[in-house]
């Protein structure tokens, strides 16, 4: 059963919509900062750019690619984590905010249904290559697009090729 902080933050992704439009009634003079990812195993790249993304506006919400998204784009053997767990570490950051696991393989959906006023990728993306119909759209309307630089290497694909190669743990005697 997920923990309380999970339940607070959770938003269905057929509720996003509604959501948005809830949340900009209530508050709307806030900035609702919107960023997506894998997010499979959580390492400090993650951490510190969910915190730079957080401190852009008054409002991170974290779209989180589905399991079946994943495979779809790094292949069978991803993700190491299931949905609902990533989804789950992830409410506990205090930086976000809101979380919800959208199934297509590119965020654009995600990102209609949530008319972010400020969208942020991380470091390992510029204005070229992330997804340009998804560009497009943001720049339509008028949604800040913000690189947030990596200052630090890690990533976890780069984790799980040092795990292959890492020698065997002693067995106990």
């Amino acid at each position: 059963m997920p923990i309380s902080s999970f339940n607070k933050k959770w938003i269905p992704f057929e509720n996003l919509n509604a959501w948005t439009q809830s949340r900009r009634k209530q508050h709307p003079h806030h900035k609702l900062v919107a960023t997506n990812g894998c997010f499979d195993i959580l390492h400090i790249g993650h951490i510190r750019y969910l915190q730079a993304s957080a401190q852009l506006g008054d409002f991170l919400l974290v779209g989180v690619n589905s399991d079946h998204s994943i495979r779809q784009i790094k292949g069978p053997d991803r993700p190491v984590n299931a949905e609902l767990e990533r989804a789950e570490v992830l409410a506990a950051l205090e930086c976000v905010n809101a979380i919800t696991i959208f199934p297509d393989s590119s965020a654009l959906n995600f990102l209609q249904m949530a008319r972010p006023d400020i969208y942020s990728k991380g470091g390992d993306y510029s204005l070229d290559s992330i997804n340009q119909q998804e560009r497009q759209w943001l720049e339509s309307i008028q949604c800040q697009i913000h690189i947030i630089p990596a200052d630090t290497n890690q990533s976890t694909s780069k984790i799980l090729r040092q795990l292959r190669v890492s020698p065997p743990s002693p067995t106990p005697e």
